[in-house]
């Protein structure tokens, strides 16, 4: 399992949230098996958004698929900044 990180400010949180839920990276058909949004307690304008693949190379194409989306004229409203991204490969995970 990897997960895609991408963290950016945001212009509104509804506005932000409708785009998402848009879903124009198809994330289901991307390999996305589980999605996690969050937000800073101290700043409404800033979302993390962690995307749960099977493998490196799959978060690598989901990638590649979201910096076009995030570069087209429709992505601006709900954008404030250039997104951050990391792919991430867990190394232990424990429930306690």
């Amino acid at each position: 399992m990897s997960t895609l990180r991408i963290e950016h400010a945001i212009s509104d949180y509804d506005t932000w949230k409708a785009a998402f839920d848009r879903d124009p990276a198809n994330r289901k058909q991307s390999g996305v098996r589980r999605y996690t949004i969050s937000r800073p307690v101290d700043d409404p304008h800033y979302v993390l958004i962690d995307l749960d693949l099977d493998n490196v190379s799959d978060a690598e194409a989901l990638l590649t698929a979201l910096h076009e989306i995030w570069q087209s004229p429709a992505a601006a409203p709900a954008l404030a900044g250039r997104p951050q991204t990391r792919i991430l490969d867990p190394v232990e995970a424990t429930e306690i």
